[in-house]
């Protein structure tokens, strides 16, 4: 229907000054309307600024992923004292819990290999006949010295469930993982499996088993920071002022300072180092290893250093998602958020990583090279490397990933080394290996060829490929290989947004 001329306009009619207007009604309506108008200009101003700076800010997103004890939660820690300094120094008392529990576990491992072994016989009387003369050569009884330490340091049970429930919240009671000898160093050939100790009814945890905790709000770090009322800014090494700055003496670490010397001398006895090496138990292989820092770690106003938290071991089970904004930024880097998120790498929780593939800059895949000659804790037929190569070819052949930058850390260098000089023949478990030398270098560069190759192989796209043999516990390493992957990881980020 066609508009006629006199058809009135409606927002003409809104914008027409009211009938009977005054002039001071007039004065008053158009300042009303100036503010109106210097409001709107600042909030469209204030979106436009918004929206610029939003546009120079760049979310990095970086995905930490491999088996269980690959080196993940080490790796994270690294990033978080290099760019996040403050935070780190923040939280390094409360790693002392864990040190501790990490000393009790180390000393349970030996007292139930040697619990095993049978006691040490009777001294005979008139009417008995002497074992001597009827024992069975072969027999090995514990000495005597041993099963006085024993009973010397069973004030650990009780240590034991005091940090267990200290670093766990009441509604995470269910934080068991099975603990095997393969988590405390056990091989391939002659898997063993721990005995339990007889408990009392009332305790409810079983030594058999590893603790996890879980990240969120509950954590075990929040858990643990209420019962730490010193300040946070305690330097690295400051042990001879912890004094005064009001470090809590906590009852585990004062058991662990009086029972010191008879855990160094169960450490250091022959009997125990002979029966741990028959077990194939290697402890010092084993994260969370503190039994030849025993003079340091349990004294009574220990803090523990930056190299302590990154050797502690706590599972971690779930997903962990850290955002932080890295102190050292600079230049175009300035305002950059980081989420790095770290996944649980254990059999049934390897189902939860391909949400997190979805919108992720680069991934860090972690893969312990010295496992050669260890089988999964979950699955004791699985031999760990072969697990680790199975991995990497289907994070390399996903096509979600096809356009994401991978890092692969060739992990624990240092403990291959170990392992190769103690006369340990990685050709007997790598038959490709053949007869190539014995010696860590030639190790590594045959690891990263494979590893590489099947990088090449199964990539749905051609790129590029970042592979570095590391020690994730050595400090001043795995810092320079970080700030290369940093650097990379923005270059490429920026790249991408167009900011580059």
């Amino acid at each position: 229907m066609p508009k006629h001329s006199h058809d009135p306009d409606p927002l003409d009619e809104l914008l027409r000054p009211p009938q009977g207007e005054t002039e001071e009604d007039r004065v008053i309506r158009l300042a009303q309307e100036a503010e109106a108008r210097r409001r709107s200009q600042a909030i469209d101003e204030s979106i436009k600024a918004e929206r610029i700076e939003q546009k120079k800010k760049s979310v990095v997103r970086l995905l930490l992923l491999g088996q269980s004890e690959s080196g993940k939660s080490t790796t994270l820690r690294h990033f978080q004292r290099l760019y996040i300094p403050s935070a780190f120094r923040a939280e390094r008392i409360l790693w002392r819990s864990v040190i501790q529990l990490n000393v009790v576990r180390s000393v349970r491992t030996i007292l139930d290999a040697v619990s095993t072994v049978r006691p040490p016989p009777s001294p005979p009387s008139n009417d008995i006949q002497s074992p001597a003369e009827d024992s069975d050569d072969d027999t090995i009884y514990v000495p005597h010295d041993i099963e006085v330490l024993k009973m010397r340091l069973s004030p650990l049970h009780h240590v034991e469930a005091v940090l267990i429930a200290k670093l766990i919240p009441p509604s995470q009671d269910d934080s068991w993982a099975p603990m095997t000898a393969s988590s405390a160093g056990g091989t391939l050939v002659s898997p063993y499996h721990y005995p339990a100790y007889h408990h009392r009814p009332d305790q409810r945890w079983h030594h058999s088993q590893e603790i996890f905790v879980r990240p969120g709000a509950t954590s075990w770090k929040g858990v643990l920071a209420k019962s730490f009322p010193c300040p946070t800014s305690v330097r690295p090494n400051s042990i001879d002022d912890a004094s005064s700055t009001g470090v809590t003496r906590d009852e585990a670490q004062q058991v662990l300072h009086a029972c010191c010397g008879d855990i160094i001398s169960l450490w250091n006895n022959r009997f125990v180092r002979q029966l741990l090496t028959k077990r194939k138990i290697r402890l010092e292989e084993a994260p969370g290893f503190f039994l030849n820092d025993l003079q340091r770690v349990t004294a009574l106003n220990y803090i523990p250093s930056d190299d302590d938290v990154l050797r502690a071991r706590l599972k971690t089970v779930g997903v962990s998602e850290y955002r932080c904004q890295m102190e050292a930024a600079a230049g175009r880097e300035q305002g950059t958020e980081w989420r790095i998120v770290d996944v649980g790498g254990s059999r049934s929780q390897r189902a939860t990583w391909v949400p997190f593939f979805d919108d992720v800059d680069a991934i860090i895949f972690l893969a312990p090279i010295s496992a050669f000659d260890q089988v999964l804790t979950e699955d004791r037929t699985v031999n760990r490397l072969e697990d680790s190569v199975l991995l990497w070819k289907a994070i390399c052949s996903n096509k979600l990933l096809a356009n994401v930058d991978l890092v692969l850390f060739l992990n624990k260098c240092d403990i291959l080394e170990a392992k190769l000089k103690s006369g340990i023949r990685l050709a007997k478990y790598v038959r490709s290996y053949g007869d190539r030398g014995n010696d860590v270098e030639t190790a590594c560069k045959y690891f990263r060829t494979k590893f590489s190759a099947i990088h090449r192989e199964y990539s749905p796209l051609p790129r590029k490929f970042y592979g570095f043999c590391t020690s994730v516990t050595d400090t001043t390493t795995t810092a320079g290989i970080l700030a290369s992957v940093r650097d990379m990881v923005v270059r490429r980020h920026l790249k991408q947004s167009r900011l580059l």
